[in-house]
């Protein structure tokens, strides 16, 4: 027995443009409502605008903030947890053991492509950062990552726990 690839070929080609004028035609019946383009229903025809629903976390920052103020600022036993945040969500595997930097950037720098603020510290953390920076907002509880902040604005300063010698 052989095989007419020629003709086997063709008729795959023409079964997969048949599913396609298919769907094509599906979609346009499925979407058409009557009405010419750009006409909106009327109030009274019964038909709600559409409700769009975002699903799964949106990137950027949340729409409301919820708080800006870290409350865990000058918390000495705060920034120890930090530290200790630090150190179990590796992030000395990317910024360092001290976090002056590794793979990641130094956190004590005094300048920040992001800002050092302990507002846009809480954001870089929470929804990542483009260039390796994952987004944390989701594994860490919001409690956590102001201590992570407390933690990264107390470096160089005499309140860093377990400075550097």
């Amino acid at each position: 027995m052989t095989v007419d690839f020629g003709r086997l070929v063709r008729s795959l080609i023409a079964r997969a443009a048949a599913y396609a004028v298919a769907g094509v035609m599906t979609g346009s019946l499925l979407s058409c409502s009557g009405r010419p383009p750009g006409q909106q229903p009327s109030a009274g025809q019964g038909q709600a605008p559409p409700v769009f629903t975002p699903v799964g976390p949106l990137p950027g920052p949340p729409a409301n903030p919820t708080r800006q103020e870290n409350p865990f600022q000058s918390d000495r036993a705060a920034m120890a947890e930090g530290r200790k945040l630090f150190e179990r969500f590796n992030c000395v595997g990317f910024h360092g053991g001290r976090a002056g930097g590794g793979m990641g950037p130094s956190l004590r720098d005094p300048d920040w492509r992001y800002g050092n603020s302990a507002a846009q510290i809480f954001s870089s953390i929470a929804e990542g950062r483009d260039e390796g920076m994952p987004s944390w907002g989701s594994t860490v509880t919001q409690e956590q990552t102001w201590k992570l902040v407390a933690y990264v604005q107390s470096l160089r300063t005499p309140n860093e726990p377990d400075r550097p010698q």
